[in-house]
C-alpha cells in the first residue's frame, strides 16, 4: 500500500484545497492530510486564518478523500510524521517548490500543481474588513500601523493628530492616503478608530469617538477615573459597539496559557503574585509631567494585569509607597490585600529593577523572566526540580498584531465584551490609577 501525505491550513476550504487533495489522492492508495493549529500559524506569523482549527479541521473531513487526519503543531513534525507513518510520498502545492526537497531523504517529494485563479488570500480580501482610523502619530502609533499589516480585514484610512504638520509626515511616511484635518473628518472615513494620543485625551476621543458611532480600541493607560471608565463602557453598550483596551500582553500567546495553566490549578492554590516594570527614561523627558505622568501612568496598566486577572477586581486595600521629584512619580511600590492572598507590584521611570512576573502557590510557582510583558517563555516550578517544566509560545514582531487580531475579530462578529480583558478588569485598573493621583494609601520614600 502506497502511502501519501500533505499538509496545510486550509483556511476557508474552496476548490482549490479540493483539487489538491484530489491530486495527492490519486498518487497512493492512503492519504494522510496534515492541519495546522491555531498556535503553529501563530508561530509562522499567520495572524489571517479565519477559521479555527476545528472548523478546519471539519472542512477536510468533509470531502471524503483523507483516510486519516493528524494536526501539525511545531516545526520538524513533517520528518517525524513520514518515519511515523511509513510514509511513500510527500506531496504540497506548487507554490512550495524547492523548499521541502529536503524531505527527498526520507520519501518521494511531489508538487502538485495549483487551481488558478482562487486562493484562501484572495477569498479573505473579498470579506468584510474594519477600516481605522488613527488618533495620534507617535511612536506606538508607528509600531501599530506595521503591525496591522500583518492582520487579515485591517485596513488603516486615516490619521488624525492636531498637529497637521505631524499628521501629513506620518502619512507620507507609512503611504496613508487620507490625513484627516478634522476628527469628524477622520470618522467619515472609518468605522472604528485607534487612540494613540497622550493619555490625558483619551477620555475625550473615546466619548467622541462612541458618540459618533465608531468601534474604540484605546492605548493603555485608558482613563485615571473610575466613573469615566465606567461612562464609556455603559456609552459603549448602549451604542452596541466594541471598547477595548491596547494593553498587548492580555493577548499574547504566552499570558493566554498562562491563565488557563493556572486557573487549572497546577501550582495549587496562587497566594502571591510579584511583578515589576520599570523603563528608564532621561530625567528631561520624564519631568515632563503632562506627556509621561510618572511611573504609575506609564507603567501601572502592566503590573496590575496578572493581579485583576488571577486575584480578581475585589480587593480589600492597597498602599503606594513612592519616590518622587518634582511631583513626578519616579519609582513607585503598590501592596494589595485579597481575602486569602497578597500581591505587589513595582513600577519605575527614573528607578530600574528586575523585570520579572512571578506567581506563588501552595504546589509550586511561575517564574516569567524580564521582560515578562512580552515573554515567549514561562517556567512552572517545584519542590521537587524533576517536575518543572518550561514553556515557549510565539511573540511575533512588536506583540500588538494579537491584540488587533482580536480587535477586528470582535468587530467583525459584533462580539461587544472582550473577554481577554474584562470591563470589570478595566475599571478596577481605572481605579488603582485614582486612588493613587488622589493621595489615598500613598507613602512617600
Amino acid at each position: 500500500m502506497k502511502k501519501v501525505i500533505t499538509y496545510g491550513t486550509y483556511d476557508l476550504f474552496h476548490e482549490g484545497h479540493y483539487n489538491l487533495l484530489k491530486r495527492a489522492r490519486a498518487l497512493g492508495d492512503y492519504l494522510i492530510v496534515g492541519v495546522t493549529t491555531d498556535n503553529f500559524d501563530l508561530e509562522r506569523g499567520k495572524m489571517n486564518t479565519c477559521n479555527n482549527v476545528m472548523e478546519r479541521i471539519e472542512a477536510v473531513k468533509a470531502t471524503g478523500l483523507a483516510d486519516m487526519i493528524v494536526i501539525e503543531e511545531y516545526r520538524g513534525q513533517k520528518i517525524e510524521d513520514i518515519q511515523k507513518y511509513g510514509i511513500d510520498i510527500f506531496a504540497i502545492g506548487s507554490d512550495w517548490e524547492g523548499y521541502f526537497d529536503y524531505l527527498n531523504e526520507f520519501c518521494k517529494v511531489v508538487y502538485l500543481p495549483r487551481t488558478e485563479g482562487i486562493s484562501s488570500t484572495q477569498l479573505r480580501e473579498q470579506r468584510p474588513s474594519v477600516k481605522i482610523g488613527i488618533i495620534g502619530t507617535g511612536g506606538i502609533a508607528k509600531r501599530f500601523i506595521t503591525e496591522t499589516r500583518h492582520v487579515n480585514s485591517v485596513i488603516v484610512s486615516s490619521v488624525y493628530n492636531p498637529n497637521i504638520d505631524e499628521a501629513n509626515r506620518f502619512c507620507a511616511e507609512f503611504g496613508i492616503d487620507r490625513c484627516a484635518k478634522s476628527i469628524d473628518e477622520l470618522y467619515d472615513a472609518c468605522d472604528s478608530v485607534y487612540i494613540a494620543s497622550p493619555y490625558f485625551t483619551h477620555y475625550e476621543y473615546c466619548h467622541s469617538a462612541l458618540s459618533a458611532g465608531k468601534n474604540v480600541f484605546c492605548e493603555t493607560p485608558f482613563v485615571l477615573k473610575e466613573e469615566e471608565a465606567k461612562q464609556l463602557f455603559c456609552l459603549a453598550e448602549k451604542k452596541e459597539l466594541v471598547l477595548m483596551i491596547a494593553l498587548k500582553t492580555a493577548y499574547c500567546p504566552a499570558f493566554g496559557h498562562l491563565y488557563t495553566l493556572l486557573k487549572s490549578g497546577i501550582i495549587g492554590e496562587i497566594v502571591e503574585i510579584n511583578t515589576s516594570s520599570t523603563t528608564l527614561l532621561e530625567e528631561e523627558v520624564y519631568m515632563d509631567g503632562r506627556r509621561y505622568g510618572g511611573s504609575m501612568i506609564e507603567n501601572g496598566c502592566f503590573t496590575l494585569l496578572p493581579v485583576v486577572k488571577f486575584f480578581g477586581t475585589d480587593f480589600l486595600n492597597i498602599n503606594f509607597y513612592s519616590k518622587a521629584k518634582n511631583s513626578i512619580d519616579l519609582f513607585t511600590k503598590g501592596v494589595m490585600r485579597y481575602e486569602h492572598a497578597v500581591a505587589s507590584f513595582q513600577v519605575g521611570i527614573g528607578v530600574k529593577t528586575e523585570g520579572n512576573l512571578i506567581i506563588s502557590g501552595t504546589k509550586g510557582y511561575v517564574y516569567v523572566p524580564a521582560p515578562w510583558w512580552k515573554t515567549d517563555y514561562f517556567e512552572v516550578r517545584y519542590e521537587d526540580q524533576n517536575l518543572n517544566k518550561k514553556y515557549f509560545y510565539p511573540y511575533i514582531g512588536e506583540g500588538l498584531r494579537y491584540e488587533i487580531k482580536d480587535f477586528a475579530s470582535a468587530v467583525l462578529s459584533h462580539d461587544f465584551s472582550a473577554f481577554k480583558l474584562t470591563k470589570n478588569e478595566v475599571i478596577a485598573m481605572a481605579k488603582i490609577q485614582e486612588m493613587y493621583s488622589q493621595g489615598k494609601n500613598v507613602f512617600q520614600l
